[in-house]
């Protein structure tokens, strides 16, 4: 999203999980629904094997799970103990984030950030909640990245995916954005502190 970076092209695997992502985050596909390898292989016209490999990979983000001779279904609503400990969980990856790259931060980086924010009101203008809810984690996806690359990420993500906040629930996109807007010009103050504050405010 950043004008800096040149768009990434996806695999055709990459977009069929991109899209049972969004199916699922738009309450398309609901809490505990089956999914049927050979209905999705005739969806998206591919064999049986890519299907699997993108279900596996769902998996692993935490959306779908599998059990042995029950095939993969939508993963359940987190009960509300859970809930509230993913959340924290989610905000400690995400504070040790924001104090690993006070000092790194580039131009570029806040540049990226300033067009997440700029597409994400644009998507509440149009009410469309699953590119919000996409583009919402984009924005706190760039700033785990930039603070420990696929590593740091590949531990942050599915605790994001299992939680699928419900983005409803802000009356006005001005909330939403103004939110993630404190934390990115907090950090660009080279504030830490209220950028912390800020992110914590946010993620709830």
């Amino acid at each position: 999203m950043a004008l800096a970076k040149p768009a990434k092209i996806l695999s055709v695997k990459d977009q069929i999980a991109d899209q049972i992502r969004s199916d699922i985050i738009a309450g398309d596909l609901a809490p505990n629904t089956k999914l049927n390898e050979k209905e999705l292989a005739e969806r998206f016209g591919l064999s049986r094997g890519p299907i699997r490999d993108v279900i596996l990979q769902l998996t692993k983000e935490g959306l779908l799970i599998s059990k042995n001779n029950c095939g993969a279904s939508v993963n359940s609503v987190l009960e509300p103990k859970l809930q509230k400990l993913m959340i924290n969980l989610r905000r400690n990856i995400e504070v040790y984030a924001i104090e690993q790259v006070k000092d790194s931060m580039t131009d570029e980086d806040f540049a990226e950030l300033d067009n997440i924010l700029a597409d994400l009101q644009d998507a509440f203008e149009r009410e469309d909640f699953t590119e919000v809810t996409k583009l919402d984690i984009s924005f706190h996806n760039a700033i785990v990245y930039k603070a420990g690359g696929d590593e740091l990420v590949n531990i942050w993500y599915p605790y994001v995916m299992r939680m699928r906040l419900n983005y409803k629930r802000v009356a006005t996109g001005r909330q939403c954005v103004d939110e993630h807007r404190a934390i990115a010009d907090a950090m660009r103050n080279g504030d830490t502190a209220q950028a912390i504050k800020a992110l914590k405010a946010n993620i709830k």
